[in-house]
């Protein structure tokens, strides 16, 4: 059996692995933001995003350690776009009316503001550049990691304080009270560390995988990062996305989303202090700054839907879901187009 047929075996079992995992995570955070009353969005966003970063971490981390910070910068930036259009597809499994209809929290809304805010800081910093000042890690990379936890704060602070209430709200069916939320806070806290250690060594044999497939199929770095491994990676939101909609948790998928990919932008940081020689940010270009700006878009797209709270739907999804599929594709394909 060839190295490439041995790897995608590899990359089934693996993928395998973290869609069990991460289909039953959500129920268990869902339990968690009962337990402790800390709302779905922001429950979504700190524990379920945080945990589904893990992959991100580990892959972006362990590349930059052997002199690849560039494929590991792809990764974040493809996964962020992968994640939004997730949502899109997430629509489609609730059918019913759109999601950005069904939730209506102003949490959400903030979420995926800052998380504009910091996709756009990140492409402000590749294109001024200059942030090398002989630390151990980047001005730039410090300074966004720094947003992200601003934007984490003023997050958790919106949803202790909400601005506004919904006139008319919702017509769906009520998710049911969490089965899991008797278990004790300990056992808990156990099976969230379990089920995250599966996503985390799942998540880093898909990348692993997937870096091979790449090179036995002789693709380039850009591309690599952006697409392979960023599938690879995106495999546990996929699949707590999916948890969260069949328990018709609606604001943690959401909220997990833009959670998680506010979480991949920190891991910037932890690059550079790994990475041999200069930053990743100065190393970067018009290829990541593009990819940046097609997650703030993508983002921008669904925080106009959340806005509008639009109830009509086409091909079983809402208007602000079919308008990402088409930015998605047609951003990868500009990129595929830089790249070449």
């Amino acid at each position: 059996m060839s190295i490439l047929w041995e790897t995608a075996f590899i990359f089934v079992l693996a993928a395998a692995a973290v869609w069990w995992a991460g289909t039953r995570l959500p129920a268990y955070v869902v339990a968690l933001s009962e337990k402790t009353g800390v709302g779905q969005g922001l429950a979504g966003m700190l524990v379920l995003g945080g945990i589904t970063s893990l992959p991100e971490f580990a892959t972006g981390t362990t590349a930059a350690a052997i002199g690849v910070p560039l494929l590991s910068l792809n990764d974040i930036l493809g996964s962020a776009s992968l994640n939004l259009l997730l949502l899109a597809l997430a629509d489609m499994a609730l059918g019913e009316k759109p999601l950005t209809s069904v939730v209506a929290r102003p949490v959400t809304l903030i979420q995926g503001v800052l998380g504009m805010t910091l996709f756009a800081l990140v492409g402000a910093a590749i294109g001024i550049g200059g942030g090398d000042w002989g630390g151990p890690a980047s001005a730039w990379s410090i300074a966004i990691f720094g947003a992200v936890v601003v934007a984490l704060f003023v997050s958790g602070r919106a949803e202790r304080r909400p601005m506004w209430q919904v006139v008319n709200p919702p017509d769906l069916e009520v998710a049911e009270e969490s089965r899991r939320k008797q278990i004790t806070a300990g056992k808990l806290a156990l099976v969230l560390a379990g089920l995250a250690s599966i996503i985390l060594v799942g998540g880093v044999t898909l990348a692993n995988a997937g870096e091979t497939i790449a090179e036995e199929t002789g693709l380039g770095t850009g591309i690599v990062g952006l697409l392979i491994i960023a599938v690879a990676t995106s495999l546990p939101e996929a699949s707590a996305i999916i948890g969260a909609m069949r328990h018709k948790r609606y604001e943690l998928a959401i909220g997990e989303i833009f959670g998680s990919n506010m979480f991949n932008l920190a891991i910037i940081l932890a690059i550079d202090l790994v990475a041999p020689g200069q930053g990743v940010i100065e190393q970067a270009g018009g290829f990541e700054i593009a990819a940046a700006m097609l997650a703030l878009v993508l983002t921008g797209v669904f925080v106009i839907g959340l806005i509008e709270r639009r109830d009509r739907t086409v091909l079983r999804m809402g208007q602000d879901s079919i308008t990402a599929i088409l930015i998605y594709f047609s951003g990868v394909a500009l990129l595929v187009s830089l790249a070449s």
